[in-house]
């Protein structure tokens, strides 16, 4: 499987929409034999532009989604789009990330459940996702998490109970905690036994310096491939049989509790 990692700068001088049209030429030049293409989080709107997200909001057959689509549909590969401010029916706005089908049509999506609220006003503005869940293809089950999501096992352990082999996830994480970005992404693609294909946003905007080193990460928690600071595409291969066989070398998941409630918690006490 040919995944292509696609880093996106969402300067603060470039509209959205001239965003999109460059980027869309951008994803039209990834080489024509890759499987999937990946996009970051919120990259048209730029993650930062708080107060552009209702204006950038648009719904699932808005102009992101059908220019991303028609390129899958041209290209006969997957397309990860990253995510969009999404506009649902009854005025909420959600970060949803969305996987476009060899056919152009939406196979997958997912609200980001935990929004970040360190120096960001995104739980102010957007409603947190209230579910997740995997698709299959033909190179195994795919599920998303966005960004923020990286620091909270207990959804990973989620994702682990829908069948998910490969998690994508788009982000705009900051480069002060780049640390984190590389530790987090091994971590739980360790965790959880699964390919980890973590693509982020790079360039500055509102004054945030994004961190770009978008990365794959394998089962056994080897970076297969890591991007660096500037704008533009890492193809990488992997063989996504490496998870059954980890799984079944190294049989973690299957002494997992699925259920901590049973465990008794109990508080420290001074001696």
């Amino acid at each position: 499987m040919r995944i292509a990692m696609v880093q996106i700068a969402s300067a603060d001088e470039e509209t959205p929409d001239a965003r999109l049209a460059r980027v869309t030429e951008m994803v039209r030049g990834v080489p024509t034999d890759v499987d999937l293409i990946v996009l970051p989080e919120l990259w048209k709107v730029g993650f930062c532009h708080f107060d552009e997200y209702a204006a950038a909001a648009e719904p699932l057959d808005g102009p992101t989604v059908t220019a991303m689509s028609a390129i899958a549909a041209e290209r006969g590969c997957l397309v990860h789009m990253g995510s969009i401010v999404r506009r649902a029916d009854d005025g909420a706005l959600y970060n949803t990330s969305v996987l476009l089908g060899a056919d152009g049509s939406i196979v997958h999506t997912y609200d980001k459940v935990h929004l970040f609220g360190y120096k960001s006003v995104e739980p102010e503005i957007l409603t947190p996702g209230t579910h997740v869940d995997a698709v299959d293809t033909e190179f195994g089950a795919l599920a998303a998490a966005t960004c923020y999501d990286l620091r909270f096992p207990p959804l990973w352990a989620s994702l682990g109970e829908t069948g998910a082999d490969i998690v994508i996830v788009p982000a705009a994480w900051p480069a002060r905690r780049r640390t984190h970005w590389q530790l987090l992404t091994g971590a739980r693609a360790v965790d959880n036994q699964v390919y980890v294909v973590a693509v982020n946003a790079v360039g500055t905007h509102a004054g945030v310096e994004l961190g770009g080193h978008s990365r794959v990460v394998d089962p056994w928690g080897e970076v297969v491939a890591e991007g660096g600071v500037d704008e533009g595409v890492t193809v990488v291969q992997i063989d996504p049989s490496v998870v059954t066989a980890t799984r079944t070398e190294f049989p973690v998941l299957r002494d997992r509790l699925t259920d901590y409630t049973t465990i008794e918690i109990r508080k420290a006490v001074h001696a």
